[in-house]
């Protein structure tokens, strides 16, 4: 067979299943918008369920996903890109650089219901905190650092091939060169990372059912306190999220119209995932092109 017709044979047969793929992408979110909906409306998204009575909302465990993706980053973003920078820049081949790689890949495939019950040991009852905020956001850390820290570092070396050694030839020093020139230039690889981390937190209900709880008390935003429960911002309260309550919706049926209530709530985690992504990339663009100079 010519090379010609066998190169235009594959090609075809890549995109057929890159088409496949969007389609199947495309379809899948289609029909969970589909089931869902109405879940646009105020009602549904800031109102709040109640007990064995049907038309309820879910604006306690969004807000609650949204708090715990914030805290969650917050720990886990800093930790990651610093573990990157580390394994990209400073560590020297050797047992040591062996063993890390190999905690790394342990952790990367922990299931999340082990990480869920680690965190209960640790995060609930050792710690005494019970089930809270900060323990799930804890939990959800340790399952998202292993991803972080590789495509940090992946960034990192990929973004210092070209500019690392004229910047210090320019006598700048090893970490001006860091955080002036590599950092910036590997932003949009790094935020891609983070895109995954926060879909993961959003999607999340195994590790959470064990150290957030299943439970949303009524959320008061009178006043900030991350410590006393009264506040909503307190990260020593159970803070049930939007993935782990379409779960308890679904298991335990505790209202009349709990199926429709579970399609309307996972239309809402797609569209806060897609919009999250949309974002984050735009953010991302303008942030490369601030620190380049570059449109």
């Amino acid at each position: 067979m010519d090379a010609k017709v066998k190169d235009r044979i594959w090609t075809g047969v890549f995109y057929a299943v890159t088409v496949f793929v969007v389609a199947l992408l495309v379809a899948l979110i289609g029909y969970i918008l589909f089931k869902g909906i109405g879940f646009f409306k105020p009602s549904f998204l800031f109102g709040n369920a109640k007990f064995g009575e049907a038309g309820g909302g879910i604006g306690p465990q969004l807000f609650n996903s949204f708090y715990m993706l914030i805290v969650a980053l917050i720990i886990s973003v800093p930790f990651g890109i610093g573990g990157g920078i580390y394994l990209a820049e400073y560590a020297r081949e050797g047992k040591l650089l062996n063993m890390i790689r190999l905690c790394i890949e342990t952790m990367s495939s922990l299931p999340s219901i082990v990480v869920g019950l680690f965190g209960l040991l640790i995060f609930v009852n050792m710690t005494g905190w019970g089930f809270t905020l900060l323990s799930g956001a804890l939990a959800i850390s340790i399952l998202n650092l292993p991803a972080l820290t590789r495509v940090s570092e992946n960034a990192i070396r990929v973004a210092s091939i070209p500019v690392k050694e004229a910047s210090l030839g320019l006598g700048a020093t090893r970490w001006q060169t860091i955080s002036k020139v590599v950092l910036p230039s590997a932003i949009p690889q790094i935020l891609t990372g983070i895109i995954l981390a926060a879909g993961r937190i959003f999607g999340e209900a195994a590790a959470l059912l064990y150290t957030a709880g299943m439970s949303a008390p009524k959320l008061n935003f009178s006043y900030v306190s991350l410590t006393n429960n009264g506040s909503a911002f307190s990260l020593m309260r159970p803070a049930e999220t939007i993935a782990v309550y379409i779960w308890k919706l679904n298991s335990e049926g505790m209202v009349p119209d709990a199926t429709q209530i579970a399609n309307k709530a996972s239309a809402v985690l797609v569209i806060m995932v897609l919009l999250f992504n949309f974002l984050a990339r735009i953010l991302g663009k303008k942030i490369y092109e601030a620190y380049t100079g570059k449109k």
